[in-house]
């Protein structure tokens, strides 16, 4: 079991600025920047190379959490990142789909992660 889907259950603590029954959204504890957000589904899904076409909506929802977190915390207008990582070689350290909402700063032309 991954450390997401320990957070999913409530077995380890995150800091948690959404919530719904199929998506969760948490600070990230090594932020890139002043607004670090991680959106993850509740369904154990490990990456995009695994998603199947019923997950389509699900997908949709998480961007629309995205906008909706990057409005809450006043990035939408001055701009912000939407990351996912898929593979090994990406650079993913946890086998569970998630996207990284960042933001707050000006994050320059680098793709991060």
């Amino acid at each position: 079991m991954n450390i997401f889907a320990k957070i999913i259950r409530k077995e380890i603590p995150a800091d948690i600025v959404y919530e719904d029954d199929e998506i969760l959204a948490f600070k990230d504890i090594h932020p890139v920047a002043p607004v670090h957000i991680l959106i993850i589904p509740k369904k154990d899904i490990e990456s995009i190379a695994t998603l199947e076409s019923g997950d389509a909506l699900l997908i949709g929802r998480i961007h629309l959490v995205a906008r909706k977190l990057a409005e809450e915390y006043g990035i939408a207008e001055t701009g912000y990142r939407i990351v996912t990582n898929s593979g090994d070689d990406s650079g993913r350290e946890v086998p569970h789909l998630h996207f990284h909402l960042i933001g707050g700063k000006n994050l320059g032309p680098k793709i991060c992660m």
